[in-house]
């Protein structure tokens, strides 16, 4: 079993829950510091308050864009990826348009993800995210979404929100990596919630892992508590 800090360089420590507090903001920050986890993944409205947490230190703030559905106009979810850039964002995680993934309309899903990857680019060292939602999707249409995310410049695809029918699995994490590997990375999310499941996961090709379990994780690998 690998040891727990190199699994904790892999955790994105989410917490998108609807009722989070600032006092469990806080909280998350501070775990994710005492770990080293690779990002804390807060909704938009923390942002801010994430990033005077954690001001330059290691661990990065990421948020979501048009989450958990994907479907709003790309207008807007430029406006959101540039407005939670200038509050200090430094990591995207945008939902797709699964509609148009299932209707084929490939093209128009592709500018889609342009357009939250322009806003990134007008600033250094914003990675951006894109979120498949794997459940809804075929293997065909998996694979073609990561071409087009590729295609678009995202830095990653990911497999899941979290709230959709179903979260990662081996399967399609490995799909993924087989198609984005000369080009970009692989994120996990949606059902990690032991040592076991996120080791399988990086070892089916993940390079980040999203998770709320991240404690349980940790402990599970013997990492001191806090």
């Amino acid at each position: 079993m690998k040891d727990w800090q190199s699994i904790a360089r892999h955790i994105d420590h989410t917490l998108l829950k609807a009722e989070a507090e600032e006092k469990e903001i806080r909280k998350l920050c501070a775990e994710a510091t005492r770990y080293s986890f690779a990002s804390v993944c807060v909704n938009p409205l923390w942002v801010e308050e994430a990033r005077h947490i954690l001001r330059e230190g290691p661990v990065k703030v990421a948020t979501v864009i048009a989450f958990p559905l994907g479907a709003t106009w790309s207008t807007l979810k430029a406006l959101e990826a540039r407005e939670v850039i200038l509050r200090g964002a430094q990591e995207l995680d945008m939902v797709m348009n699964i509609a148009w993934a299932k209707e084929g309309r490939w093209e128009k899903l592709q500018e889609d993800i342009e357009a939250v990857v322009l806003e990134g680019k007008a600033f250094q060292n914003i990675s951006v995210k894109v979120i498949l939602e794997t459940a809804f999707l075929t293997p065909q249409e998996i694979e073609e979404a990561c071409r087009r995310a590729m295609a678009a410049g995202a830095d990653y695809v990911k497999t899941s929100t979290g709230f959709g029918p179903a979260g990662a699995t081996v399967e399609n994490v490995a799909l993924m990596k087989n198609i984005v590997s000369r080009q970009g990375k692989v994120k996990a999310s949606g059902g990690i919630r032991s040592a076991q499941d996120a080791i399988t996961m990086l070892e089916a090709g993940a390079d980040r892992l999203g998770t709320s379990a991240s404690l349980k994780i940790m402990n599970d690998l013997g990492a001191p508590t806090l």
